[in-house]
């Protein structure tokens, strides 16, 4: 059963910009880019580094350990050493609010 869990005010996180949501054991990755807001897990799939500490531009995370990246708005890799795609969530704001569905 999937569910809107409340992860983040949107003034938390700039534009073009990535955080860290820890969640029922689990950790996610939040994302600002255009004031629209995604979600994906929050460790890269080659080396399960956090994504919250790497860099985002336009819609690309790329990985703080080998500078793989990802697009953010359905996790497929874009360059090695990834190559496994990133798991994504829909996020939407409401009140002011990043709601991501678990």
């Amino acid at each position: 059963m999937t569910q809107w869990v409340d992860a983040a005010a949107l003034d938390d996180i700039e534009d073009e910009d990535v955080m860290r949501f820890d969640h029922d054991g689990r950790t996610f990755a939040i994302y600002r880019v255009n004031d629209a807001v995604y979600a994906s897990d929050g460790l890269c799939t080659h080396e399960h580094v956090h994504l919250s500490d790497g860099f985002v531009m336009d819609y690309v995370i790329e990985c703080p350990k080998h500078n793989g990246r990802f697009d953010i708005r359905d996790g497929r890799p874009l360059c090695a050493p990834v190559c496994e795609k990133l798991a994504t969530y829909p996020a939407k704001v409401e009140s002011g609010r990043i709601l991501i569905e678990l």
